[in-house]
C-alpha cells in the first residue's frame, strides 16, 4: 500500500499532526531537528511563521516549493 499524507494540522511550537491515507494519525515534533540543523536554509524554519507555511502537495508535506521536505515513511513512523 502506498501511504500519503491526507491532512496536516499545525498544533503549536513545531508540532504537526498528520493524517495518512490509511487513517493513521501521528504528531511529529520538528523542534529538535530544526535546532540541530546546520544549514541556514533549514534553520530559517525556526521562525514559526515560516514553519507554519507548509502545504500538502501530491500526498507530501513541503515548505517553499520543496525547500524543505521529509520522507513520508519517517513521518508515518513519527520520527525525523
Amino acid at each position: 500500500m502506498v501511504i500519503s499524507i491526507q491532512k496536516a494540522n499545525y498544533l503549536g511550537k513545531y508540532k504537526i499532526k498528520f493524517q495518512f491515507s490509511d487513517g493513521t494519525e501521528k504528531v511529529v515534533d520538528f523542534e529538535a531537528f530544526l535546532k540541530k540543523a546546520k544549514n541556514p536554509m533549514t534553520r530559517k524554519y525556526l521562525d514559526k511563521k515560516l514553519f507554519q507555511s507548509f502545504s500538502i502537495e501530491y500526498g507530501d508535506i513541503i515548505w517553499n516549493d520543496y525547500e524543505m521536505c521529509f520522507p513520508i515513511w519517517d513521518l508515518y513512523e513519527g520520527k525525523i
